[in-house]
């Protein structure tokens, strides 16, 4: 079972697309953290739904709010996916160990060795105030979060 709404976000270090760390804890104080896992880069809804978070950043990531967007790619397939679609935000590798990170989360598929469609809004405190899994195929509705992040206002 994911972690829930309500309790502290389990805390994790990756690298992302330019091979810089990132710890989700260091944003605490500081930023609330929308954490999206998707299951592989250059695959059709994982790019339709950052691209639409691209399209939008304004609301996704700003002075209040971080985005890091977690696979199981690695940081090389990661950064050539960053520079064709334009991705200013960090792509974080959860490839070795494989998937580490997303089983911490709940969201790691075994069978197909992949991360789900899960979304998760650590506030600045680092408490969970959003969460939501979507199994392979079936994509996210983005108005959720966008209401999840005005509900921390």
């Amino acid at each position: 079972m994911a972690p829930e709404v309500g309790t502290e976000a389990p805390d994790f270090t990756l690298k992302d697309q330019n091979n810089q760390q990132i710890t989700l804890s260091s944003f605490r104080g500081e930023r609330n953290v929308l954490v999206i896992f998707y299951p592989f880069a250059f695959s059709g809804v994982c790019t339709g739904e950052l691209c639409a978070v691209r399209d939008d950043i304004g609301t996704f990531q700003n002075e209040d709010v971080q985005i890091l967007a977690v696979s199981v790619d690695h940081v090389f397939a990661l950064k050539a996916w960053a520079n064709e679609e334009g991705y200013q935000f960090p792509l974080l590798s959860d490839f070795w160990p494989h998937g580490e990170v997303a089983q911490t989360y709940e969201v790691f598929n075994h069978d197909r060795g992949m991360a789900l469609r899960g979304t998760f809004l650590v506030d600045k405190g680092g408490i969970l105030r959003f969460t939501e899994v979507n199994q392979p195929g079936e994509p996210r509705d983005q108005e959720s979060w966008k209401k999840a992040l005005a509900a921390l206002d």
